[in-house]
C-alpha cells in the first residue's frame, strides 16, 4: 500500500468551497486522517485539469505507435492533467484506461469526416454521406460516451472560390446525431464555420469545437441550452499559418481563416459574457504537442475570461461536465499541487510542485 498522503493548505473543492487539509488513503481522498503517519504536501490543491480536446495517439502523420502515445500522455500527466477527453484518434487507445501511471481517458472513438475534407489519416473516412447515422451509432457503442465529427473544412472543388462547407446534410446530420443519442453517447463537433452551426443546434449537438464562426445568435442560443464550447486557441493561432498555405488559390478561404484569427479573442469574450459553458482543450496532437494545458488556458485568460473561471472550467466545472468527481470525500485522488494560487495567477499552472493520480504521487 502506498504511504498516505496529507494534504494541507488550499484544498479546491470548486466555486467557493474551500477546504483547509484532506488525506490521501488507498488511492481515494478521505476527510480522516489515516493512523499511520501521511507524507506532508502543502499548497493550493485543485482536482487534476481536464484536457477536453486531446488526442493521444496521433501525430502529424495520423497514428503514431504505442510508444509515442504513452509519451503523449506522460506528457499531459506531468502537467497536471488528469482527465483527457480524447476527441478524435485513429488508434485504439483503450490500453490507456488500463494504465494506472496515466491520465484518466474518456474517448469519443475516431473522427468522422469524408474523403478529402479533412486531413488525411487523421479520421474515419465515409465515402457516402448516408453512412454517417450508423458510423455513429458505431461510434457510440465504441467510443465512452462521447462521438466526435467533423461537421466543416474547406472543399476545394470551387476552385478560387472554394471555402469552408458543411460536410453533412442537415437532415443527415440529424439522423446521425438521434442515433448517438439511442446509444448512449453525446456528440461534440469540429465547427470553424458560421454556416454549419444552424445545423448543428437544429439537429441537437452537444457541444462545440473551437466555435470560431459562431454569431451572437448562436452564441445565445448555445448559452440558453447549457451547450458547452471548447475554444482552442492554441490551434486557432495557427490560422494564419493556414491562410498562408491557401495563398492565392484559395484566396476566399484563406480571408475568412485570417478574419477568424482576427477576432478570435473577441470571441473568446463573447462565449464567456454570454454564459457559455467553457470547456478548456489544448488539441494537442497532430501539431500541438501534449503538456500544452497550461498554455492554451494562458491564453484564454489573455482573450480577457477572468483567471478564476479559466482554472475553474479547466478543473472542477470541466469535471461536472463530463461527470467526473473532483475534490470528495471519497473521490479518487486525482489532485495536482502548486506553490501560489493559480486562481489568481494562471502562470502558476505550469509550476505544480506535486501530481497525485489514483493515490501516488509523481
Amino acid at each position: 500500500m502506498a504511504r498516505p498522503l496529507h494534504l494541507t493548505g488550499t484544498v479546491v473543492v470548486g466555486d467557493g468551497a474551500e477546504l483547509d487539509e484532506c488525506w490521501v488513503v488507498e488511492g481515494r481522498l478521505t476527510l480522516d486522517p489515516p493512523d499511520v503517519p501521511a507524507r506532508e504536501l502543502e499548497g493550493w490543491v485543485l482536482p487534476g485539469l481536464v484536457d477536453v480536446h486531446c488526442h493521444i495517439g496521433l501525430g502529424p502523420e495520423g497514428e503514431v505507435s504505442v510508444e509515442e502515445a504513452e509519451a503523449q500522455a506522460r506528457a499531459d500527466r506531468d502537467a497536471g492533467t488528469l482527465l483527457v477527453r480524447d476527441a478524435g484518434s485513429p488508434q485504439d487507445t483503450r490500453w490507456v484506461q488500463r494504465r494506472p501511471d496515466l491520465p484518466r481517458l474518456i474517448r469519443a472513438g475516431h473522427h468522422l469526416a469524408r474523403p478529402k475534407r479533412y486531413l488525411r489519416h487523421y479520421g474515419r473516412e465515409l465515402d457516402d454521406v448516408a453512412q454517417l447515422p450508423e458510423a455513429m451509432a458505431q461510434e457510440a457503442r465504441y467510443g465512452d460516451g462521447w462521438v466526435k465529427i467533423v461537421a466543416d473544412w474547406i472543399d476545394r472543388s470551387d476552385g478560387a472560390e472554394s471555402d469552408l462547407r458543411p460536410l453533412w446534410p442537415a437532415d443527415v446530420l440529424a439522423e446521425g446525431i438521434a442515433a448517438a443519442h439511442e446509444n448512449g453517447a453525446r456528440v461534440t463537433a469540429h465547427a470553424f464555420s458560421r454556416e454549419v452551426v444552424d445545423d448543428l443546434l437544429a439537429a441537437g449537438i452537444d457541444g462545440i469545437e473551437h466555435g470560431t464562426g459562431m454569431t451572437a445568435d448562436h452564441i445565445a442560443e448555445a448559452a440558453r441550452r447549457g451547450i458547452p464550447v471548447t475554444p482552442t486557441l492554441l490551434q486557432v493561432a495557427h490560422f494564419t499559418d493556414f491562410a498562408a498555405q491557401a495563398g492565392a488559390k484559395y484566396p476566399v478561404f484563406a480571408e475568412r481563416m485570417l478574419r477568424m484569427h482576427a477576432r478570435r479573442h473577441e470571441q473568446v469574450r463573447a462565449f464567456h459574457e454570454a454564459g457559455v459553458p467553457l470547456l478548456m482543450g489544448s488539441d494537442a496532437g497532430g501539431t500541438i504537442r501534449h503538456g500544452s494545458l497550461p498554455a492554451e488556458l494562458a491564453e484564454v485568460v489573455r482573450a480577457g475570461v477572468p483567471v478564476h473561471d479559466v482554472v475553474a472550467a479547466a478543473s472542477w466545472r470541466g469535471r461536472d461536465i463530463l461527470g467526473v468527481p473532483g475534490v470528495a470525500d471519497g473521490a479518487p485522488a486525482d489532485v495536482v499541487v502548486y506553490p501560489q494560487d493559480p486562481r489568481e495567477d494562471v502562470s502558476v499552472l505550469t509550476r505544480p510542485t506535486a501530481v497525485v493520480l489514483r493515490g501516488e504521487l509523481f
